[in-house]
């Protein structure tokens, strides 16, 4: 009896040992299902540094000759000949064409001719009044004689004086049928050839010669811009760069131009239509790389805005009210999402003058994947202005610029 006893009571032990057994295993299980703790996100970040940053406004303008000049006859005739090659350099006082001088060379002549007799009256008119003069204190002579030879007298010598204007005249006409440049340039294609009839002052412009060595570039600037600036610089924001701007060009190529230019002046009135006004430079150009008619863009030097933060574009997005944001990792590691101003591009960059502060830390890259409040790791990069690639800022080597990228932190 005591084994059978002993049997039963085994018996009714056993499941509830597999139950005590099952139920240890299933805790077990839950405890090894359990995920392990989340690492902090990783996000880039540049550290902000106030400082002077240079300020240029990029404006688009258009090249044109320094000096242009359209060649006309002063007087009429046959083109004899034409002495420059189309398109060449010319020289101020070069010959360019030559007019058949026949005609004024024989009125030149003329002239000589009538010099010489107007000339040959004044001695016989002058010593009848002289042989006058002693005459009248004898009244010798009526004094209407008198008048009349010192009248004669008056017009030989005005004769002689008209002579030599008509003499002068048909020199000058004689020397314009040689047309020389009237100032150094490239010359343009001829509109008449040899043989063609001109006339003096026509409408027509036998050729044109642009002076391209300097050249001018004309820029457009808006009122407002115009404005803008005269703000800054009164609020003490902007400072000038001084009296003598330097202008560097960027081509249509997007190549920029090797030589750099000057201010020269700027207009003293706005146009009514556009609300713009025109700023002229001037870049040498020895080259003759810049012809007028070229499309370019004028970078001109407007000052120093001292104390400013430039922050990156990449930085930067916009809310649903159209507000420029940024989101910034605090001294706490926790991400904080700031309405900024941002005053104009300075390259890849924002000039920040307000709203940041020096050493805080703005996320360049992996903002979309964090939110305001998440407590991130912030590995501190550069970015390549060039390229726009971000570089660490201990190892100095090139990280991905995908958005999707989050460049991850090495223990």
């Amino acid at each position: 009896m005591p084994i059978e006893r002993a049997d039963i009571v085994q018996r009714l032990l056993l499941p509830g040992s597999v139950l005590l057994a099952v139920a240890l295993a299933g805790c077990n299980s839950e405890k090894a299902a359990a995920p392990p703790p989340q690492p902090q996100a990783q996000v880039s970040v540049v550290v902000l540094r106030s400082k002077p940053v240079a300020i240029s406004a990029e404006l688009p303008g258009r090249v044109a000759a320094s000096l242009v000049a359209e060649v006309r006859p002063q007087v009429g005739g046959l083109i004899k000949s034409r002495l420059f090659r189309e398109g060449s350099e010319v020289k101020a006082g070069d010959l360019l064409y030559e007019i058949d001088p026949a005609t004024y060379q024989a009125a030149l002549d003329s002239a000589i001719a009538a010099l010489a007799k107007a000339e040959a009256s004044v001695p016989n008119a002058q010593a009848k009044v002289d042989r006058y003069r002693d005459l009248i204190r004898q009244n010798a002579i009526s004094k209407q004689d008198n008048d009349d030879a010192n009248a004669a007298l008056a017009q030989a010598q005005a004769d002689v004086a008209s002579a030599k204007a008509n003499l002068d005249s048909a020199r000058i006409n004689l020397a314009f049928t040689k047309v020389t440049a009237p100032i150094g340039g490239r010359v343009d294609r001829s509109t008449l050839t040899p043989g063609a009839l001109v006339t003096a002052n026509q409408t027509t412009a036998l050729t044109t010669i642009r002076q391209l060595h300097p050249i001018n570039v004309d820029v457009i600037q808006s009122s407002t811009n115009l404005l803008k600036f005269r703000s800054a610089v009164a609020d003490g924001r902007l400072k000038l760069s001084g009296p003598n701007v330097a202008v560097r060009l960027k081509l249509d190529t997007g190549a920029e131009y090797a030589q750099s230019g000057k201010l020269e002046f700027a207009e003293a009135n706005i146009d009514e239509t556009t609300g713009t006004f025109t700023v002229r430079a001037e870049f040498p150009n020895p080259d003759r790389l810049l012809l007028p008619g070229m499309f370019v863009r004028a970078v001109i030097q407007e000052g120093v805005a001292e104390n400013s933060f430039l922050l990156p574009q990449r930085a930067v997005s916009r809310n649903t009210k159209g507000e420029a944001t940024a989101k910034f990792v605090g001294a706490d590691g926790k991400v904080e999402e700031r309405v900024i101003a941002t005053s104009r591009s300075v390259g890849n960059s924002w000039l920040v003058g307000q709203g940041v502060k020096d050493g805080e830390r703005v996320i360049v890259e992996g903002a979309q994947l964090v939110r305001p409040g998440q407590t991130v790791t912030g590995n501190e990069v550069t970015i390549d202005e060039a390229s726009g690639e971000l570089k660490s800022a201990n190892r100095q080597a090139a990280l991905p610029a995908g958005p999707s990228a989050v460049p991850t932190q090495k223990n």
